[in-house]
């Protein structure tokens, strides 16, 4: 079968036209998936819940050193928990604050060799930021589960 050159530009014209919707549907299909990947329909602080959580694990078990050591981290994940849930969770993460306050402050008092009094104190103070953080989870569970 002989084609002219005329012949053969319609036809690969043809499959230009044909190939576009199919570009663009999966141009549309990928945006759509990378839409669906950037909300989980859960709010912002439950990351920020995970974060605190993992930053607390261990707190009471760790000894002065290392609740020195997390102190920082905690502190700094507890703040940014307490930016995002503030408005939904006033109570809980007033008792988050006002938890690792008083344990930043017990911490900062602390002589290098403490007394066994003084230590108590820390991993009191560290239990109740273990505990303020549970009781956010707990009230916060039905919107981050």
């Amino acid at each position: 079968m002989k084609t002219t050159p005329g012949h053969n530009r319609s036809r690969a014209r043809q499959g230009a036209w044909v190939r576009v919707p199919l570009v663009l549907a999966a141009a549309t299909a990928v945006g759509l998936a990378g839409l669906a990947g950037c909300s989980s329909g859960k709010p912002a602080y439950c990351t920020d819940r995970t974060n605190l959580q993992n930053s607390v694990k261990g707190l009471t078990s760790s000894g002065i050193s290392g609740i020195k050591t997390q102190l920082k981290q905690i502190q700094s994940d507890a703040t940014t928990l307490v930016s995002s849930a503030k408005s939904d969770f006033p109570s809980e993460t007033g008792a988050i604050t006002s938890s690792v306050n008083t344990l930043k402050s017990s911490v900062t008092a602390l002589p290098s060799s403490p007394s066994v009094a003084q230590a108590a104190t820390v991993t009191s103070d560290a239990a109740s930021v273990v505990s303020s953080v549970k009781s956010f989870v707990n009230a916060s569970n039905s919107k981050c589960s």
